[in-house]
């Protein structure tokens, strides 16, 4: 399997860190995201949609970082990681779907405000980090419930559900997440999360700087 990813970003460090998670065996192909190169046409051969990460597996590609890890998880067998049981693997794959759709823009908003904005010579909006407030602790609070009753998400151990949810929150301080009000989620992810191997492994720092394993 072949990665194109830049693992500072979001959804690329999502399933670099999966895919460790998995043990699966892959090539990284960087694909530079703040020198523009996903939308070269090279790339959007790859994916049209000028998006990372994409996988390439034979003449299988994907796009979409949680599909990825879906697939990477059925073939390598880590049931594990990715349950067969009907049941189970319904319950990770809600946390996928509710991830990409309604977690990740909220936490994208304190990333575009707080850490990219700065970093570009700019200053955070107030109104635009006001107006998701509201939202983004309806959300931390659906989490930190769900925490308040379990280790991890979706089972006793940390399964892609767990790896694709603290993905958009995995430069959390320096974005400035209230996570205040929320003590469940983030024991979630300073205690159980962010001392996984695989998350150690693709570590990425204020600045959007690599750690050395990474």
């Amino acid at each position: 399997m072949e990665l194109f990813a830049d693992p500072i970003t979001v959804n690329c460090r999502k399933v670099v860190a999966g895919l460790k998670l998995l043990g699966s065996d892959y090539t990284l192909t960087k694909v530079d995201y703040f020198k523009g190169e996903q939308k070269s046409d090279a790339f959007k051969a790859i994916n049209p949609n000028a998006a990372l990460p994409a996988l390439r597996d034979g003449d299988l590609v994907l796009w979409e970082s949680n599909a990825i890890l879906q697939y990477a998880a059925d073939k390598g067998g880590k049931t594990q990681f990715y349950p067969t049981d009907t049941a189970k693997r319904a319950d990770v794959n809600r946390w996928l779907l509710w991830e990409a759709s309604t977690w990740f823009p909220s936490c994208y908003v304190y990333l575009v405000e707080n850490c990219v904005k700065p970093l570009l010579g700019g200053a955070p909006d107030p109104a635009v980090l006001a107006g998701e407030e509201e939202r983004f602790h309806k959300l931390a609070g659906i989490l930190d419930d769900r925490l308040s009753r379990r280790p991890w998400l979706a089972g006793d151990g940390p399964t892609i559900a767990d790896i694709a949810v603290a993905a958009p929150m995995h430069l959390h301080a320096w974005q400035q997440l209230p996570l205040a009000p929320h003590p469940n989620l983030a024991r979630w992810m300073t205690q159980r999360v962010e001392q996984l191997p695989c998350w150690k492994a693709t570590h990425v720092g204020d600045g959007f700087k690599l750690g050395e394993a990474a």
